[in-house]
């Protein structure tokens, strides 16, 4: 069995939202920095107070972060786009209807992480206004 990397979990779900270490730092709170959020991206082993705080932030499951595996994720993508339609145990997934569902997905992400961006905007400018 592979050890996933927290550290780098929690990396790669940022750059997927977009959210920069800074950014990350400053709603973690007072007590952080983009060197701390540095960091804590190298580390393999996140300690789980620190996870469950990442998680609240990026509002992503603490599961997520411990379960991600990215080469999995590739091997099953790329293994998935072979063929038209395969058995995975006992479902038959056709890609067609996968790639569907996790394009809509994607656009509920996005603009999920658009709001939050606007939201996070509107917090930096009142922090800076004061």
């Amino acid at each position: 069995m592979k050890h996933l990397h927290g550290g780098r979990n929690i990396k790669r779900f940022g750059e997927m939202l977009g959210i920069k270490q800074e950014a990350l730092a400053f709603e973690l709170g007072d007590d952080w920095t983009q060197k701390k959020v540095s960091l804590l991206e190298q580390k393999e082993s996140v300690e789980p107070a620190v996870l469950q705080q990442v998680s609240a932030v990026l509002k992503i499951p603490v599961e997520a972060f411990e379960n991600f595996d990215e080469e999995q994720a590739i091997t099953f993508i790329s293994s998935t786009l072979g063929d038209n339609a395969f058995n995975y145990g006992t479902i038959h997934i056709n890609p067609i209807e996968k790639i569907m569902q996790l394009h809509e997905e994607k656009i509920a992400l996005y603009e999920r992480m658009l709001k939050e961006k606007d939201e996070m905007m509107m917090r930096l400018e009142k922090m800076l206004g004061k």
